[in-house]
């Protein structure tokens, strides 16, 4: 492994990991609880900051920290990403246990991005690329929007608001990532769904939380992104 990439691995493990479990405990003890239906249920944030959920945010975050710094070493744009990591190692951890995603983290995390974007423009000139990712959160956010609307059973709005963001991120680096990334998620869920059912885990009527399946996606968009771009291209 080149040495500039693996410089920006440790920083990724080394700044997510901890960040995620010191933050991931404090934002469930302060963010508001939804507005439930009636007959709805669900696990309330603050049941899960204790020591189990800071070692997932924790974990969850130094992983992906890690894996962005590989893969994408000492770019400008490495900062936003990893501030992506920290709060996306949260949102799925809380996803996952309630099957929600508080906006209350997830639009803080639209503002640290695009500003973070706009910094990395400035720094870099790379404006084509800040547009680029204005129209792929755009795009990215209406798709998700039109899918929430037509099947609202298996798309909740927590996941359109998470699709703007990741889609601002993804957009930043190439088309190929936009789409394998954003869209990957469907992928990662449909397979996982598959061996849910097949094993009688769950049921058909069942859903599972999608945030995480759109986190996995993204990054590995990141990863499959370019050589697909390249692939597609000929």
């Amino acid at each position: 492994m080149p040495a500039n990439e693996l410089l920006a691995a440790g920083i990724g493990v080394a700044g997510c990991g901890p960040a995620a479990a010191v933050l991931g405990p404090w934002l469930l003890r302060r963010i508001p609880e939804p507005v439930l239906d009636e007959g709805e249920t669900k696990v309330p944030y603050a049941s899960l900051a204790g020591r189990p959920g800071a070692i997932w945010c924790g974990v969850l975050a130094a992983v992906s920290g890690g894996v962005l710094g590989w893969l994408l070493g000492l770019d400008a744009v490495l900062p936003v990403w990893l501030l992506l990591a920290v709060a996306g190692a949260i949102l799925g951890y809380i996803d996952a246990r309630t099957r929600f995603l508080p906006s209350a983290i997830i639009w803080p995390t639209y503002l640290m991005v695009i500003v973070g974007l706009v910094v990395v423009a400035l720094a870099t000139g790379e404006w084509g690329s800040l547009r680029r990712a204005a129209i792929a959160g755009v795009i990215g956010f209406v798709v998700f929007y039109v899918l929430w609307f037509a099947f609202p059973r298996g798309v909740g709005f927590g996941d359109v608001r998470l699709s703007g963001v990741l889609g601002l991120a993804l957009g930043w680096l190439g088309w190929g990532q936009f789409a394998s990334g954003l869209y990957g998620g469907f992928f990662f869920g449909a397979v996982v769904g598959i061996v849910l059912i097949v094993t009688r885990v769950m049921t058909r009527k069942q859903m599972v939380p999608f945030g995480p399946f759109m986190l996995v996606g993204a990054l590995a968009g990141v990863f499959l992104g370019a050589p697909l771009e390249r692939l597609y291209a000929g």
